[in-house]
């Protein structure tokens, strides 16, 4: 692939990823994203439909997931990584979903800043953020 040609379709996958987050009161419901932009320490947790509330946060999370590993097979062109990635990415949204679940069900006040941090995993290509210094090291190891 040449140099030009990556370049751009990093640029689109990056787009990508922006505009999933900018239209995301659109594409996705989320109760949560109003609450945690106000004092969310001192309130009661949104009403919320908890099964409407997962399937969208899981479906975020796929796509999330679908573009961060296209981003990740442009940058390192290699299917070994690919699939390591994709373990990463399941072994997290399993145990995210279920914490998640957890805070969901039981909301307590106290629980509202690890419930913002391990939902801020699931919605937004954190783990992206990881992967690609941890796999650039790594290359540049071998």
């Amino acid at each position: 692939m040449h140099k030009v040609s990556k370049y751009v379709l990093l640029a689109v996958l990056v787009v990508l990823l922006i505009l999933v987050r900018f239209f995301e009161t659109q594409l996705f419901y989320d109760p949560y994203l109003d609450f945690f932009k106000s004092d969310y320490l001192y309130i009661d947790s949104p009403r919320r439909e908890a099964l409407k509330l997962t399937f969208s946060t899981v479906l975020r999370y796929f796509i999330n997931t679908v573009i961060s590993l296209a981003i990740l097979f442009v940058l390192f062109r290699d299917k070994s990584i690919i699939k390591f990635s994709t373990i990463i990415y399941t072994l997290s949204l399993i145990i995210l979903l279920v914490l998640f679940l957890y805070f969901v069900i039981n909301p307590k006040q106290e629980d509202y800043y690890l419930f913002f941090n391990i939902r801020r995993f699931l919605i937004q290509p954190l783990i992206l953020l990881l992967l690609i210094p941890a796999f650039y090291y790594y290359k540049q190891q071998d």
